[in-house]
């Protein structure tokens, strides 16, 4: 019994000891020359411009919970495709059905301009947002 706990005991320190001795290292190593630049959010290269804190369009939400649904649901395609031959025109015609509930779908979405995209207006846009801003607009 103490041999099985003896066992779990000793690789726990071992994962332990991976997990700290690097981080130990790489503190030891690393430089640590902290500059403004240095500490600032990293944004792909672009600069960073207005706070992190402001609202999305809910748009984004939209698109990426529609991107989800017909994502999942084409993932029903492989199996089906995987083991048509055994299934028959039975499968067939219900697949057809599926694929037109879900073209049904598209359509509704793309009627209800749901994928397209609006342009945000920024109140006070600056660099590269000030294009779009609104105390700009006519």
């Amino acid at each position: 019994m103490y041999r099985d706990f003896g066992t779990v005991f000793f690789t726990s320190i071992v994962a332990i000891i991976f997990v700290v001795v690097p981080l130990v290292i790489a503190w030891l190593v690393a430089p640590s020359n902290k500059t403004k630049e240095k500490l600032e959010t990293y944004e792909c290269g672009e600069v960073v411009e207005g706070s992190a804190w402001l609202q999305f369009n809910i748009r984004f939400y939209v698109i990426a919970l529609i991107f989800l649904i017909f994502d999942v649901e084409v993932v029903f395609l492989f199996p089906w495709a995987v083991v048509f031959k055994d299934l028959g025109l039975l499968a067939l015609i219900e697949m057809g059905i599926f694929l037109s509930i879900l073209v049904v779908g598209l359509a509704y979405v793309w009627v209800k301009s749901d994928l397209d995209w609006v342009k945000r207006k920024v109140r006070y846009g600056t660099g590269r947002y000030s294009k779009i801003a609104m105390d700009q607009e006519e």
